[in-house]
């Protein structure tokens, strides 16, 4: 391919953010500019999937360009790692622009501006192959975050986004530290050198970096016990931030682990994985019974997001094929799954202006479509077979019953936690008496509403029934990643045994 489509792709919704700015914010334009902007991004995305070649693990659409010297360069690249999350992000962003069609009525234009300039930095976090590089977009993206849940959250929003923007920013320090460390011992911030045991770094290093990139990695997740920001967040953002941040930004921490802590330090990675099966398994567990307990839907569909970023993590650091392969997969079926039922929380948000799950009952009653897209996704976060949510939770537990039988037998208590709180908050918003204020007359689902769920409801089953083509993607980068790691342990291991 001739031009740098992935450079188009990271840049384009910033140009959008110009355009908005340039036609002074004005509420219509603002919004027809960035729904245009995100759907043409999209297509753009499925140019980039339609001539990428899942039979290598090697990076494609490679770009390179002198940047700052002394060897950090601008390099952006995908595999079949990164390739899909470049995908979900283009995916999701033309539905949070719709979901704030109507909703967001002060500050239109800095709104979609917030938004478009988010886009560019999490497309960037996905496409960059310089340490450097990766850093800024990585950060970076903390910034309109920030902004969106300040501005345009709930009451609590200043304390909300404080707390999600201090969190993160401490964990990415200590990342920051352990770049400039590996370039001094390195020489180099190429991503594809380091990852591929070029400038191997010694074992002395490794678990010092290891936890410097955990602590960033682990808060973006968000993995126990650093996870309490993402509820507040939730609660707090508009309905479009928290679609956004529930199917991409938690992604970038899992992204994070299998772009750098397996293939850059595998020895830590190794002697530090029963370390990871504790924190999956007790985030897993405790974060579903803490979900059983909410009274608002928001915070109970946040709590389960990290019940199943718990299972990623376990997946991850199983070290097999299944387990890694079952990771990426659920953080994609996650990414969609979560994000339609944060749209269909908004859904109703918009009409009674209330989350509290005792201020609904029998909406079935008033609106049956709603209904039925909504159970499909509460089946999705249940792990119905069918639905994308099961091909994603079976794979990181088969992966770990490989490991060891009682990392799944404990993981699997996730999956039947999770039946218990998602269907007992369907059962109490969508069946029962229709006696509360307010929803007698409550409406059915808009066009533009229909026109958000429905293609979410195809890909949530579509991907559960036949989810051949993302593994025809990711099953090369995935074994490469495998090899490397256990050719690493091997020549440790040879080291060790010699006299």
């Amino acid at each position: 391919m001739g031009w740098p489509i992935l450079s188009v792709l990271t840049f384009l919704p910033a140009l959008g953010a110009l355009a908005i700015l340039a036609a002074r914010g004005a509420p219509g334009s603002a919004r027809v500019i960035a729904l245009g902007t995100t759907i043409v991004n999209f297509l753009i995305s499925l140019v980039l999937l339609a001539g990428f070649d899942g039979s290598t693990a090697a990076f494609q659409f490679v770009e390179n360009a002198s940047w700052l010297g002394g060897g950090i360069n601008y390099r952006m690249g995908v595999d079949g790692i990164s390739v899909l999350f470049v995908i979900l992000t283009t995916f999701l962003m033309p539905f949070c622009i719709a979901a704030s069609w109507e909703s967001i009525e002060e500050r239109v234009g800095d709104y979609m501006i917030a938004f478009l300039v988010l886009e560019t930095l999490m497309i960037g976090v996905f496409c960059a192959l310089d340490l450097v590089l990766f850093y800024v977009f990585f950060e970076g993206g903390l910034i309109p975050m920030f902004i969106i849940i300040g501005v345009w959250g709930g009451k609590r929003r200043v304390y909300a986004s404080f707390k999600f923007f201090l969190y993160t920013l401490l964990g990415s320090v200590l990342m920051l530290l352990a770049i400039m460390a590996i370039y001094w011992q390195t020489g180099t911030t190429d991503i594809a050198q380091l990852i591929n045991g070029d400038n191997r770094l010694p074992e002395s290093m490794q678990t010092w970096l290891w936890f410097a990139f955990f602590a960033s990695f682990a808060v973006k997740m968000p993995m126990w016990p650093v996870h309490t920001w993402l509820p507040d967040a939730h609660v707090e953002a508009p309905t479009a931030g928290s679609v956004i941040l529930a199917g991409v930004l938690l992604k970038m921490g899992g992204y994070g682990f299998l772009r750098f802590s397996l293939p850059m330090f595998p020895l830590a990675s190794a002697d530090l994985a029963p370390l990871v099966f504790a924190m999956s398994l007790i985030a897993i567990i405790y974060t579903s019974l803490v979900a059983l307990a909410q009274e608002d839907i928001k915070k109970l569909i946040a709590y389960s997001s990290v019940a199943h970023m718990g299972l990623v993590t376990l997946g991850i650091f199983t070290f097999n094929h299944q387990g890694v392969e079952g990771a990426i997969f659920q953080m994609l079926s996650h990414g969609i799954v979560s994000g339609a039922l944060f749209l269909c929380v908004g859904v109703v948000y918009d009409r009674m202006h209330t989350r509290q799950i005792a201020d609904y009952g029998g909406l079935v009653n008033r609106m049956p479509v709603y209904a039925a897209c909504f159970m499909v996704f509460t089946m999705a976060n249940v792990g119905l077979p069918g639905t994308s949510g099961f091909v994603g939770e079976f794979l990181p537990l088969l992966g770990a019953f490989q490991v060891n039988s009682w990392l799944a037998i404990f993981g699997t208590t996730g999956v039947v936690l999770s039946a218990a709180y998602a269907l007992w908050l369907y059962r109490r918003v969508i069946f029962g008496v229709l006696d509360k204020p307010g929803l007698q007359t409550i409406l059915d689902l808009s066009l533009r509403e229909k026109a958000m769920l429905f293609p979410l409801v195809f890909f949530t089953i579509a991907l559960g029934v036949y989810p051949k083509p993302v593994f025809d993607i990711t099953s090369a980068s995935v074994a490469h990643l495998i090899a490397f790691h256990e050719s690493a342990l091997d020549a440790a291991a040879l080291l060790e045994a010699a006299p």
